[in-house]
């Protein structure tokens, strides 16, 4: 369950926005009918790119008929009609427990034999697979993921504002770790803070508690002391657009020379090439519903490079002096030519 504020800005996410996306996906559509999103609280950026909704818990299919009005068919009750009217944009919202029976019933009664795309419909949990076919004995139903994911794997300029903003909050809150802490736990504590006073949705705080020990990042709960060196990874989600930020406390000229070797490796992307010199890296984003999918990286064997204009984050980590070092940052890869490049340094 999500815990931060989650409300829609029409200065930041315009009408205008959500029309052109929702405008690209119809022209791609072909023959289907419809398409379908689902979402809930860990795979919501489909449905979030094209109608700024974000679900606090549960979850929700938006159906997308190609020649009428997006619909929210939510698992919700009808308390939060009114707050899922204000944080989203479609044209009605439909509240009952089974959605892909109220989905399927809704499709059939426009058109019986519709042809209806499912984003990640191998991903789509059983029991709703169950009633859209139950309540659509006619529909097809095809995949639609390779579709929606040519859509979503290029930033608008919105969306990488709404980047630009979660890694601002990022840096902020990373700041405000205490030196004097008596343990990681506080220096946590005072960084999620921070990003919930700054408008984050949501903030997970990950560490890598001595890096002398162990490179690996990991949820703290309980007392933990920081070593001489000690890496922080704040992950913000803020209007739907997460983003990671990583940055190793302890030591400002390995953390220096961490960060602009990150600017480098970045620099190449979508090639790996920048990113000889790491012991470990991981390229992240969009290509669906998880905001942070793996894409590529040095443990990922089938890589899925990001294409010309995409958002990502980065993680790497360099050994500096003989000392073990992480960074990371969101980046946006350029288009034209252009060199891919970071939103904003981990320092």
């Amino acid at each position: 369950m999500r815990r931060g504020l989650i409300s829609r800005s029409l200065a930041e996410l315009p009408d205008a926005v959500l029309d052109a996306r929702l405008a690209r996906v119809r022209a791609a559509m072909g023959d289907l009918d419809a398409l379908i999103v689902y979402t809930n609280n860990t795979r919501a950026a489909g449905v979030s790119w094209l109608t700024g909704f974000v679900p606090y818990w549960s979850e929700a299919l938006l159906v997308l008929p190609r020649e009428r009005e997006p619909m929210l068919v939510v698992a919700l009750t009808y308390r939060v009609k009114s707050w899922i009217e204000r944080t989203s944009r479609v044209a009605e919202v439909v509240h009952t427990p089974r959605i892909g029976l109220e989905a399927a019933r809704m499709l059939a009664g426009w058109k019986a034999d519709a042809a209806v795309g499912i984003v990640d419909f191998a991903g789509l949990p059983a029991g709703i697979v169950e009633d859209l076919r139950a309540g659509g004995a006619r529909l097809a139903l095809t995949e639609a993921t390779a579709l929606f994911t040519r859509l979503r794997a290029t930033a608008d300029p919105a969306e990488i504002a709404l980047a630009a903003k979660a890694a601002s909050i990022a840096r902020q809150a990373l700041a405000r770790a205490p030196a004097s802490a008596s343990g990681l736990g506080e220096i946590v504590a005072a960084i999620e803070g921070e990003a919930r006073a700054l408008g984050a949705e949501e903030i997970y705080v990950a560490a890598a508690p001595d890096l002398a020990r162990d490179r690996r990042l990991r949820r703290i709960e309980g007392a933990a002391a920081p070593g001489k060196m000690f890496a922080l990874r704040a992950t913000v989600a803020y209007k739907g657009t997460w983003i990671r930020l990583l940055q190793t406390f302890g030591d400002t000229t390995c953390s220096e020379e961490a960060a602009a070797r990150l600017a480098q490796a970045v620099g190449g992307l979508p090639s790996e090439r920048g990113f000889a010199g790491c012991g470990s890296w991981l390229v992240e984003g969009c290509r669906t519903a998880q905001p942070l999918a793996p894409l590529m990286g040095s443990r990922i064997a089938d890589a899925d490079p990001p294409p010309a204009g995409a958002l990502v984050s980065v993680q790497t980590c360099f050994d500096i002096e003989g000392r073990p070092t992480l960074a990371g940052a969101p980046a946006l890869l350029g288009g034209r030519g252009e060199a891919a490049s970071l939103l904003i340094p981990p320092l």
